[in-house]
Protein backbone atom coordinates (compact mmCIF):
# COMPACT_ATOMS: atom_id res chain seq x y z
CA UNK A 1 0.00 0.00 0.00
CA UNK A 2 3.04 2.26 0.28
CA UNK A 3 5.40 2.41 -2.68
CA UNK A 4 8.71 4.22 -2.21
CA UNK A 5 10.72 5.37 -5.20
CA UNK A 6 13.34 7.88 -6.27
CA UNK A 7 16.45 6.33 -4.81
CA UNK A 8 19.66 5.95 -6.74
CA UNK A 9 23.37 6.67 -6.89
CA UNK A 10 24.45 10.26 -6.33
CA UNK A 11 27.73 12.00 -5.62
CA UNK A 12 28.53 13.79 -2.39
CA UNK A 13 26.75 17.11 -2.27
CA UNK A 14 24.09 16.00 -4.70
CA UNK A 15 20.33 15.82 -4.29
CA UNK A 16 17.57 13.26 -4.59
CA UNK A 17 13.85 13.39 -4.06
CA UNK A 18 12.16 10.31 -2.71
CA UNK A 19 8.46 9.71 -3.19
CA UNK A 20 6.10 7.48 -1.30
CA UNK A 21 2.82 6.83 -3.05
CA UNK A 22 -0.03 5.33 -1.10
CA UNK A 23 -2.73 3.16 -2.56
CA UNK A 24 -5.60 1.14 -1.26
CA UNK A 25 -6.56 3.69 1.35
CA UNK A 26 -6.37 7.40 1.92
CA UNK A 27 -3.45 8.40 4.08
CA UNK A 28 -4.35 12.06 4.33
CA UNK A 29 -5.29 11.59 7.98
CA UNK A 30 -2.14 9.61 8.77
CA UNK A 31 1.20 10.77 10.02
CA UNK A 32 3.90 9.85 7.51
CA UNK A 33 7.51 9.12 8.24
CA UNK A 34 10.77 8.29 6.54
CA UNK A 35 13.27 5.92 8.11
CA UNK A 36 16.53 4.51 6.82
CA UNK A 37 18.64 1.47 7.47
CA UNK A 38 22.28 1.12 6.56
CA UNK A 39 23.99 -2.29 6.39
CA UNK A 40 24.46 -3.83 9.84
CA UNK A 41 22.76 -0.87 11.51
CA UNK A 42 19.36 -0.47 13.06
CA UNK A 43 16.58 1.33 11.30
CA UNK A 44 16.66 4.99 12.24
CA UNK A 45 14.26 7.88 12.06
CA UNK A 46 14.84 10.47 9.36
CA UNK A 47 11.79 12.72 9.15
CA UNK A 48 8.06 12.76 9.69
CA UNK A 49 5.05 14.95 9.01
CA UNK A 50 1.81 15.08 10.90
CA UNK A 51 -1.55 15.06 9.21
CA UNK A 52 -2.84 17.92 11.36
CA UNK A 53 -1.10 21.13 10.48
CA UNK A 54 1.64 19.40 8.54
CA UNK A 55 4.12 19.73 11.38
CA UNK A 56 7.49 18.30 10.50
CA UNK A 57 10.15 16.58 12.57
CA UNK A 58 13.72 15.74 11.62
CA UNK A 59 16.62 13.76 12.93
CA UNK A 60 19.47 16.03 13.93
CA UNK A 61 21.68 14.41 11.31
CA UNK A 62 19.49 15.63 8.44
CA UNK A 63 18.15 18.94 9.76
CA UNK A 64 18.74 21.72 7.30
CA UNK A 65 19.48 19.29 4.45
CA UNK A 66 16.30 17.21 4.11
CA UNK A 67 12.72 18.36 3.77
CA UNK A 68 9.60 16.25 4.10
CA UNK A 69 6.34 17.28 2.49
CA UNK A 70 3.05 15.73 1.52
CA UNK A 71 0.46 16.13 -1.20
CA UNK A 72 -2.77 14.70 0.17
CA UNK A 73 -4.52 15.10 -3.18
CA UNK A 74 -1.97 12.72 -4.69
CA UNK A 75 -1.75 10.54 -1.57
CA UNK A 76 2.01 11.00 -1.73
CA UNK A 77 4.74 12.06 0.67
CA UNK A 78 8.14 13.33 -0.45
CA UNK A 79 11.60 13.55 1.02
CA UNK A 80 13.82 16.13 -0.63
CA UNK A 81 17.43 15.33 0.21
CA UNK A 82 20.11 17.93 -0.45
CA UNK A 83 23.81 18.15 0.35
CA UNK A 84 23.99 14.39 0.56
CA UNK A 85 26.82 12.75 2.45
CA UNK A 86 28.25 9.22 2.31
CA UNK A 87 26.68 8.53 5.72
CA UNK A 88 23.26 9.07 4.17
CA UNK A 89 23.73 5.84 2.23
CA UNK A 90 20.97 3.45 3.27
CA UNK A 91 17.71 1.88 2.26
CA UNK A 92 14.99 4.44 2.86
CA UNK A 93 11.55 3.37 3.97
CA UNK A 94 8.34 5.32 4.19
CA UNK A 95 5.81 4.57 6.88
CA UNK A 96 2.33 5.62 7.92
CA UNK A 97 0.28 5.56 11.05
CA UNK A 98 -2.99 7.23 12.07
CA UNK A 99 -1.69 8.39 15.44
CA UNK A 100 1.91 7.65 16.38
CA UNK A 101 2.66 8.73 19.92
CA UNK A 102 6.29 9.38 19.09
CA UNK A 103 6.97 10.08 15.42
CA UNK A 104 10.60 9.03 15.82
CA UNK A 105 9.92 5.43 16.79
CA UNK A 106 9.61 2.85 14.02
CA UNK A 107 7.34 0.54 16.02
CA UNK A 108 4.72 3.30 16.20
CA UNK A 109 4.00 2.89 12.48
CA UNK A 110 1.61 0.25 11.18
CA UNK A 111 2.22 0.56 7.45
CA UNK A 112 5.54 0.34 5.63
CA UNK A 113 6.76 0.64 2.08
CA UNK A 114 9.30 -1.70 0.54
CA UNK A 115 12.29 0.65 0.66
CA UNK A 116 14.41 2.40 -1.92
CA UNK A 117 18.21 2.35 -2.00
CA UNK A 118 20.13 5.60 -1.73
CA UNK A 119 23.87 5.45 -2.32
CA UNK A 120 26.08 8.50 -1.94
CA UNK A 121 29.53 8.11 -3.45
CA UNK A 122 32.54 10.13 -2.39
Amino acid sequence: QLQASGGGLVQVGGSLRLSCAASGRTFSSYAMGWFRQAPEKEREFVASISWIGGRTYYADSVKGRFAISRDNAKNTVYLQMNSLKPEDTAVYYCAADPSPIDHRLAFEYDYWGQGTQVTVSS
